[in-house]
């Protein structure tokens, strides 16, 4: 009797263990879903992408408030008024929050303690082998970045040195109309727009994207025919 209750559970059981879960990170189940990186390295990177294509209105819309509201005022005034203000506010709020709640302790004679007690006994120090990890993982990006620099400053490939350099020259007619912040604010809006949008019309979006990378392969090709070496690097 139990072999036969178990032959009749195990399809069942079968069945729900290799069907695939809509609600699991990197199913292709609800649109809000984390993308597929696994369950160990869906972390830091999850809450980023839910954090731009807006998952938690309250949570999104804090971060894009308060970051706004910090590089408009920096477009405003200097970087040490700014920072001086934001840490007069906060200030402002923990010691007003401290004689509050000691007022309170005294007219009710109670023994709550320090208010931000449970705060201040969180361990926050750095471990060695937490920062030298965060410095080989950092270095590991520095040194493609410097590698990435002598390519094209000492001209590997003619076509990306161009590309470099036509990108270059763009940017001096960009620096003339907008200033680094500016471009921050205008980042910043597009990185908490652009991602919802593109959500909503993928398809069609991913149509006119498909045709003009196809028009710039084309006339990449062609100016790489042109060019004196490429085709020689090219048949080797």
């Amino acid at each position: 009797m139990a072999e036969s209750s178990a032959a009749t559970q195990s399809p069942s059981i079968s069945s729900s263990s290799s069907g695939a879960d809509p609600s699991a990170p990197g199913s292709g189940g609800s649109p809000g879903a984390c993308p597929a990186l696994g369950a160990k390295s869906c972390g830091s990177s999850c809450a980023v992408h839910d954090l731009i294509f807006w998952r938690d209105v309250k949570k999104t819309g804090f971060v894009f408030g308060t970051t706004l509201i910090m590089l408009l005022s920096l477009a405003a005034f200097s970087v040490i008024s700014v920072v001086s203000y934001l840490i007069l506010a906060l200030l402002s709020v923990t010691i007003s929050f401290r004689v509050y709640k000691s007022v309170i302790q005294a007219v009710q004679k109670s023994e709550e303690g320090h208010p931000f007690k449970a705060y201040l006994d969180v361990d926050i120090t750095l471990s060695s082998e937490a920062f030298h990890n965060y410095m080989n993982a950092a270095m590991v990006h520095v040194n493609r970045a410097l590698k990435l620099i002598i390519r094209l400053f000492l001209v590997e490939d003619l076509v990306d040195s161009l590309k470099l350099a036509v990108f270059m020259w763009l940017m001096t007619y960009v620096g003339a109309v907008f200033n680094g912040i500016t471009l921050l604010i205008l980042a910043e809006l597009l990185v908490f727009s652009v991602p919802i949008v593109y959500e909503k019309y993928k398809t069609q979006i991913d149509r006119y994207v498909g045709i003009v990378r196809d028009q710039t392969k084309s006339i990449v090709e062609k100016i790489q025919a042109k060019l004196p070496g490429i085709a020689k690097k090219k048949a080797e």
